[in-house]
């Protein structure tokens, strides 16, 4: 009897998805297991779209940016009967287990499935690496290079007219690649969602650049990070519209926060928003490597009849852990951050 495992990429796309589904791909033909590939994410499972994958498929797919299978942020449990049409194209489908490749919404929905009776296995996906079950997720790296160099650009327009430059990165919760970037491009204010802005203090550090015959600086802010409002501290949104999961967008706080700096020091700012420059794009070799690894964990689990657990790298090891532990956002660590202020002002 021949078996089927499917496999969906949702949420965000970003780099190193390819990469995921090619190991996929590989592992399970290897033990004669045949793939579904399910198209647009958790939408593809309610409306029954999917194709087989076989190596002409997935051949030549390792380096590109994207997804083959495309994706959608759609929540299942947002539909009528949702999860029991799943269950039914499961069923339809021949599946003896699915992979679901994707953030803590992906991964949520994994587990209620898992709890519902099926198999289900998860590969973690974020480019904001705020996933707490494993150590990084692929994207981020390439994500993180793209911010860099990005900043490292930014330098020399920065310091040819004398200009603060504020430089806008994603990060919706979480400031991973904020920090990561900031401090990998020398940035002098790095401004994420886990710490509370202060106008003021900002300023001061700028100010005391000049005063040291620094002309120019950049700050680095995360999408997410929170304006102060008087005495609260307000998130900054393009719409208050919200997707299946209940997210706003985020984005258009570096604009207000040249403003800010403009009005309180007097120099010229402006602001770069990179957006999703960031997703786009061939992966790294890191991310590559991280991509595929969890790609051929993934299957083995799937192999091994383990399922209900998400693959994970711990160290430098490629675990398996609960689908409850992907579930909890994993914050900048506090150490980290202390080094990047080292160099605030």
């Amino acid at each position: 009897m021949t078996h089927r495992v499917g496999i969906l990429t949702g949420g965000g796309d970003c780099p190193g998805l390819n990469a995921v589904i090619r190991a996929v791909v590989r592992k399970a033909i290897r033990h004669d297991w045949e793939v579904a590939g399910v198209l647009e994410g958790w939408r593809g499972m309610l409306e029954g779209k999917w194709h087989m994958l076989d190596l002409e498929k997935v051949r030549g797919i390792l380096p590109q940016g994207g997804t083959i299978l495309r994706t959608s942020r759609t929540n299942p449990t947002k539909h009528a009967d949702g999860l029991d049409r799943i269950k039914a194209h499961y069923k339809e489908m021949g599946l003896s287990a699915l992979i679901a490749v994707g953030g803590d919404d992906t991964q949520s929905v994994a587990a209620r499935l898992q709890d519902a009776g099926l198999n289900l296995v998860g590969v973690p996906k974020t480019i904001d690496n705020d996933l707490s079950g494993t150590d990084y997720t692929f994207g981020f790296d390439t994500a993180v290079n793209i911010a860099t160099e990005a900043i490292d650009r930014v330098h020399t327009t920065a310091e040819a007219h004398n200009r603060v430059m504020v430089v806008e990165v994603m990060g919706r919760d979480t400031g991973w690649i904020a920090v990561a970037s900031g401090v990998a491009g020398g940035a002098d204010m790095i401004l994420i969602p886990e710490k509370p802005i202060d106008l003021d203090q900002v300023s001061q550090a700028l100010q005391r650049r000049v005063d040291r015959g620094r002309t120019f600086s950049i700050v680095v802010v995360a999408e997410g990070a929170k304006m102060p409002e008087g005495s609260e501290q307000r998130e900054v949104l393009q719409s208050l519209k919200k997707d299946e999961f209940g997210h706003v967008q985020h984005g258009g706080i570096g604009s207000i926060l040249a403003r800010e700096i403009e009005h309180r020091t007097g120099l010229e700012t402006r602001v770069v928003i990179l957006g999703h420059i960031q997703r786009g794009g061939s992966p790294t070799a890191f991310d590559r490597i991280l991509a595929t690894r969890f790609g051929v964990r993934a299957m083995e689990l799937v192999l091994r009849g383990e399922f209900g657990k998400m693959v994970a790298l711990r160290g430098i090891d490629i675990v398996s852990v609960p689908f409850s532990e992907a579930l909890v956002s994993r914050k900048v660590d506090e150490a980290l951050y202390a080094v990047a202020e080292t160099f605030f002002g």
